[in-house]
């Protein structure tokens, strides 16, 4: 499923940019076309033609700053606290998501999968506020939209309650990724104990008694899981074109088992020996852009930096902060940890591959559509001047002074 973007009417070219392509940077003019990229011109007399044959056009320069395809976030959910900031303070749907759509194109995400939780039973994580999300999106995004939004439904494995929810969205392909979580302490996440306890009650704002129930009650739901629930899932998904993901794994074992599951992307392996054998057995691996930006996992599990050194993961999402994507990618680039081009592929085109969306979107290359952002820099740290979604400038910023 996509949006109904509509193609300028008039053409449109990006002079005078550092132009991020998929294995290289080059001084480059994009000219579009319809809203998709027509040409990537090196030279100035190229730019010259292409202007006389499009004499109508809109110009933008760069300004010899970077021009980057737009990000693509396949883990964020930040939407959820658009929604609730607060314990207990829930904000209007429609309202939430139209404020937290315009935050995006600031951090240069063009294209996001909104992750929303099901079976966690917390904040926006109740069956009722999660279906009344995605449908939410869904009729919005046939009507309008700034960026490509698109839905990521994580699904807690132990809600077998919700297996009907999780079929109905699959078959009526409301959804466009799919992942199984398991938030069960004494494993993944939570394997150190109290930890997870100590989470729900203070991002809930429960007391003792109120998480022991949460914990009982998650504890005997999880003793009923069975694999064959989830390849169903798998094989209803499969048939949908949607790729499955797996969250937290914590072991070869783990990895082998989700395997069977038909997952593909691996998410958040908690260590570095995880990490190295999804990749050996062919799978995406994920990590978290706050964790390279901050040096570290919040949860002190596998730093994310050490897993992409060793080529144990080639995708980069936002996770719960949206502006560590860019920042990420320049923090890789400037120290030395990959090559420009290479840290951008973690952020565009290797989620697209990831999720069945290359042919589209996810690079600058012709043909495509152009998602693209202008990225300067201040004081060594990046911000974007402009994003453009299928040809439509969605937003541009200047300083004052």
């Amino acid at each position: 499923m996509d949006e109904r973007l509509r193609a300028n009417t008039e053409p449109m070219i990006v002079t005078n940019g550092k132009v991020v392509l998929p294995d290289q940077i080059a001084d480059a003019a994009i000219a579009i076309v319809d809203g998709r990229i027509d040409a990537v011109l090196l030279d100035e007399m190229a730019v010259v033609n292409w202007i006389r044959r499009h004499p109508k056009s809109i110009s933008i320069d760069a300004k010899q700053r970077y021009v980057l395809p737009g990000l693509i976030d396949i883990h964020c959910d930040a939407i959820e606290k658009e929604v609730q900031p607060r314990p207990n303070t829930l904000f209007p749907l429609d309202m939430a998501f139209l404020e937290f759509e315009r935050k995006l194109p600031v951090h240069g995400i063009t294209t996001m999968y909104h992750s929303l939780s099901l079976g966690v039973g917390l904040s926006l994580r109740g069956d009722h506020l999660l279906t009344g999300m995605i449908e939410h999106i869904n009729s919005y995004r046939n009507r309008r939209s700034m960026i490509r939004n698109r839905i990521h439904l994580r699904f807690e494995v132990s809600h077998l309650a919700g297996m009907p929810i999780v079929e109905r969205f699959l078959n009526e392909r409301s959804i466009d990724y799919l992942s199984f979580m398991d938030h069960s302490p004494g494993q993944g996440q939570y394997r150190e104990p109290g930890s997870f306890e100590r989470y729900v009650m203070k991002n809930q704002g429960i007391g003792l008694d109120e998480v022991r129930i949460i914990v009982e009650d998650l504890i005997q739901r999880r003793q009923l899981v069975s694999g064959d629930h989830l390849k169903h899932l798998s094989k209803l998904a499969a048939k949908a074109g949607i790729a499955i993901a797996s969250h937290d794994d914590d072991s070869t074992e783990k990895v082998d088992e989700s395997v069977s599951y038909g997952i593909s992307v691996c998410e958040f392996p908690i260590n570095l020996e995880t990490a190295q054998y999804a990749s050996k057995r062919g799978l995406r691996v994920c990590v978290g852009a706050p964790n390279v930006v901050r040096g570290a996992s919040h949860d002190k599990n596998l730093k994310a930096v050490d897993a992409i050194t060793v080529n144990a993961a080639d995708i980069l999402c936002s996770d719960y902060h949206p502006s560590s994507m860019l920042a990420a990618v320049f923090k890789l680039a400037d120290e030395g940890i990959a090559a420009l081009p290479a840290a951008v592929r973690m952020v565009s085109l290797h989620p697209a591959q990831a999720l069945g969306a290359d042919k589209d979107i996810g690079s600058i290359e012709l043909g495509k559509a152009a998602d693209l952002i202008i990225v300067d820099r201040y004081d060594g740290l990046p911000w974007v001047t402009t994003t453009i979604v299928g040809g439509h400038n969605v937003y541009t910023a200047a300083v004052r002074y």
